[in-house]
């Protein structure tokens, strides 16, 4: 499988589309700061960022990559992505971003759960700005089974049509579990 064809080429396809320079970016699942760095590189010198994540050692990891790369546009917040309203204005966001699932190479017993991803989503659809867009990657199974993945896909297909442009992808061929892709464009 081509980088180009797998969840981290595809949502930054989709990203480079709609993260101007000058821009602000979410970034609501910071993990290990690879899409915060990607996001602070769009949006550039000029833009800003936002990264949160629930874990010490998520915020770490990705503080670290940034000063490797001299990233200086980037605030960096320890809390739950259900409260990124907290940071950030209604309508200021370019781009949202989650990878819903676990820390990579960190504990598989640490995972998102539906109870605070659905509330997550709706605070990144109120910071869009008309035209901006949401990206979701999915990835479900094993430790943190199905229950999540379940609830978001039902979720974002309520989303108003008016509202929302909302695309499911997923690889219909790929065994055990493959990410999923949601990417919600917000309309105006």
């Amino acid at each position: 499988m081509s980088r180009e064809w797998n969840a981290l080429g595809l949502s930054h396809r989709f990203l480079r589309q709609h993260v101007k320079a000058g821009g602000f970016a979410v970034d609501a699942t910071a993990g290990n700061g690879g899409d915060t760095l990607f996001l602070s590189r769009l949006v550039g010198e000029n833009g800003r960022v936002l990264a949160m994540d629930i874990q010490p050692r998520a915020i770490e990891n990705t503080a670290a990559l940034l000063r490797q790369n001299g990233a200086e546009n980037v605030r960096l917040v320890l809390d739950g992505h259900q409260n990124m309203a907290a940071y950030a204005a209604e309508e200021s966001a370019d781009t949202v971003v989650f990878n819903f699932g676990w820390l990579p190479a960190g504990d598989h017993s640490i995972f998102t759960r539906k109870e605070t991803s659905i509330p997550a989503v709706e605070a990144g659809l109120r910071l869009l700005r008309p035209g901006g867009a949401m990206s979701l990657c999915i990835y479900y199974g094993r430790d943190n089974g199905y229950d999540e993945r379940d609830a978001l896909l039902q979720y974002v297909r309520s989303l108003d049509d008016r509202a929302y442009s909302v695309m499911v992808i997923d690889f219909a061929n790929r065994k055990n579990d493959p990410p999923i892709f949601v990417w919600i464009v917000k309309e105006g």
